[in-house]
């Protein structure tokens, strides 16, 4: 009998990779096949985000709760983010894990656990020329690493302190993911990387001079490969040829994340994002010029040390001007290792939680018009998910979440819809 797995990923899209990655090697190496009944695992691995404040604790309430869960002899590890962050403090914390291994390190799954108490929290580890085996939560949609760490320097943020420095992975392995991707029937591509038009700045070994712009041709010049998208970009490697690329190329979908995080120049300074309120409103409006049916959505902290009332204005500006389709928004979290955490200016959580409320508020209201005016719109949607009630789900090429009354035939379908009820999260139609 094959060994069981139970695996819980938390956070972002990477992270969703790099559990795709751990089965994969676990399936080929180890000969674990997974399941979602913990009670059964002989495996339980809990792959960690450390982004903000709550995941961290989230974990710590997990693995006690999967300690009275497991069966005998069952083990525990804790991966990703956070243990690369909280090293052997999760040992302490919690005795009963059996390995903790980094955001970094995710091809020594195998010897992490066959080695009692195998610690490995090594940012800079290079796994970037790594083939790992094929897993994939979706046979519809692949996700794809572009490149792994980040070398940004933003005050508020953990993640060069988990993920390391930033290194691009060859374009073969990028290429031989893609074409793999199509072969098995994925029509879409969604790239990943903490900047990923950063990509081609820096390789591990030689390697030709190519940049993200560059890479998104090569991979639209896939047979089988109907859309690609990305996460995420940063606004300052936003230039014009990039622009471009993404307006004209037709396989690129028209949905952009662009991480504002404040609309105040002298906060985004006090950040270190590297560009400014006008910079981020010439490139955000020169997109929506280029390509008017374009979806921008982005992440806003709230409530950053010292920012004033007027300075969080600015951020509102910036939404009114932009509109943005979806916006993450969050209250300033001070997070270990990074510098913000110790600045002046900690702003009450009175204020933050008033200043969050007001800016969700307004953008539900720029919501609802937005999604009001999608009512009679044909969009061609991709369908990937199974919902109650006889539906199916997908994306439009700009990003919007369809949902029409349909079966699983329809999966793996890109189909016309007209839609009949716009709501705000969702947008229900009926097919052509």
């Amino acid at each position: 009998m094959s060994k069981k797995l139970f695996i819980q990923t938390l956070g972002c899209a990477m992270n969703v990779r790099d559990s795709e990655h751990i089965i994969a090697e676990l399936k080929d190496k180890e000969g674990f096949e997974l399941t979602d009944d913990i009670s059964q695992a002989d495996l339980i691995l809990i792959n960690t985000c450390s982004v903000r404040e709550k995941p961290v604790h989230k974990l710590f309430s997990e693995i006690g709760a999967f300690e009275k869960a497991k069966k005998a002899g069952a083990k525990i590890g804790v991966c990703g983010c956070t243990a690369s962050h909280l090293g052997d403090e999760i040992f302490k914390r919690a005795p009963y894990v059996d390995f903790v291994l980094g955001a970094r390190n995710v091809s020594k799954i195998s010897k992490a656990v066959n080695t009692p108490k195998f610690i490995q929290t090594d940012i800079n580890y290079d796994e970037s020329d790594y083939a790992f085996g094929e897993f994939r939560g979706s046979i519809y949609k692949n996700y794809i690493n572009i490149s792994i760490g980040c070398d940004k320097k933003c005050t508020y943020c953990i993640v060069p302190h988990t993920r390391g420095d930033e290194i691009s992975i060859p374009l073969k392995l990028i290429l031989n993911e893609a074409q793999k991707a199509a072969q098995k029937g994925a029509k879409e591509i969604f790239l990943l990387g903490q900047n990923v038009n950063n990509y081609g700045k820096r390789f591990s070994s030689p390697h030709e001079k190519i940049d993200f712009s560059d890479l998104l041709v090569k991979l639209s010049q896939i047979d089988g490969i109907e859309r690609i998208r990305f996460t995420s970009p940063h606004p300052l490697h936003m230039d014009d040829k990039f622009l471009e690329v993404f307006a004209t190329n037709p396989k690129i979908c028209k949905s952009m994340h662009m991480p504002l995080q404040s609309g105040n120049t002298k906060v985004l300074r006090e950040m270190k994002r590297g560009y400014s309120k006008e910079w981020f409103l010439d490139r955000a409006l020169k997109l929506r010029k280029l390509c008017p049916d374009v979806s921008i959505s982005t992440d806003i902290i709230v409530a950053f040390p010292g920012e004033s009332e007027e300075e969080f204005n600015d951020t509102m500006d910036v939404i009114e001007q932009v509109r943005f389709e979806q916006i993450f928004s969050f209250k300033y979290s001070p997070r270990p290792l990074t510098k913000a955490a110790l600045f002046d200016g900690q702003i009450s959580e009175d204020i933050a939680s008033a200043r969050l409320t007001r800016l969700q508020s307004r953008h539900n209201e720029i919501l609802d018009e937005i999604s009001a005016a999608q009512k009679g719109k044909i969009l061609e949607v991709y369908f990937e998910e199974l919902r109650a009630d006889n539906a199916v789900a997908g994306r439009s090429f700009n990003n919007f979440l369809v949902q029409v009354k349909g079966s699983e035939e329809l999966l793996g379908k890109s189909l016309k819809v007209r839609i009949t009820e716009p709501k705000r999260m969702v947008l229900y139609g009926e097919l052509l």
